[in-house]
């Protein structure tokens, strides 16, 4: 399990990409944007998903498709939040 610390800071980057872009990163970018390597980056998403985290990722991938409270893949849950609609909810 990686350290707490790199735990919330890859919640955050996750939580930060859902809001500016509307998608979860790949587990390439996030290790990217931390500073960290890539097999890290992937095992860190399966690390947070385990450690609390209500989400999940799609079966048998490492791609993230829920992420509290947003969701990767689209729902009939649209969100809109200052007229612009570019998530989806779990």
């Amino acid at each position: 399990m990686a350290e707490l610390a790199l735990l919330d800071r890859a919640f955050y980057n996750i939580m930060q990409r859902f809001i500016n872009t509307g998608q979860a990163p790949h587990h390439t970018e996030l290790a990217r944007d931390l500073g960290i390597g890539m097999e890290e980056g992937r095992q860190l998403v399966h690390d947070l998903m385990t450690a609390g985290v209500p989400g999940w990722v799609h079966p048998q991938t490492d791609w993230i498709a829920s992420f509290p409270p947003f969701n990767n893949q689209p729902t009939q849950y649209r969100m809109t939040i200052a007229g612009e609609q570019k998530w989806f909810a779990q």
